[in-house]
């Protein structure tokens, strides 16, 4: 087993679907997990991340704000929102804050290993970990 070479920021504030997710992407990325938006920006101040995965309906902050702010501190971090409430809006506006996509809740396992394959491949030039992950 290679040890995973990237921190992933997830934050959801659905705990029982944020454990899932982290489950699923344990064995390829290390990871960090926050229930809220605000709690996430604390964690992307003090920690090194590569990706960012965040829903888009939380307590206080939405996804969408979160991901902007992720942004200014981590400028080249790939970014995915999260959401139940897929509209061509919420992509417009998600494009507009250099989120990388917009994944529809739930999501499949096949498309979020495609979506992190993707991200890695295209902001860190990896190709091993998306073959990892294809396989996975």
């Amino acid at each position: 087993m290679v040890e995973p070479t990237y921190q992933l920021l997830v934050a959801d504030d659905d705990t029982d679907f944020r454990k899932t997710v982290c489950e699923v992407l344990a064995p390829f990325f290390r990871l960090i997990e926050a229930d809220s938006g605000e709690e996430a920006l604390e964690l992307a101040v003090r920690e090194e991340i590569h990706l960012a995965l965040c829903d888009m309906y939380m307590k206080t902050m939405t996804g969408l704000e979160t991901l902007r702010q992720v942004r200014a501190i981590h400028a080249e971090v790939p970014c995915i929102l999260m959401t139940a409430d897929y509209t061509e809006t919420l992509c417009d506006d998600a494009e507009q804050a250099d989120v990388l996509t917009v994944l529809r809740k739930p999501v499949s396992r096949k498309d979020l290993f495609g979506t992190m394959a993707y991200a890695v491949e295209s902001a860190y030039n990896d190709r091993d970990l998306p073959c990892r992950l294809k396989c996975g």
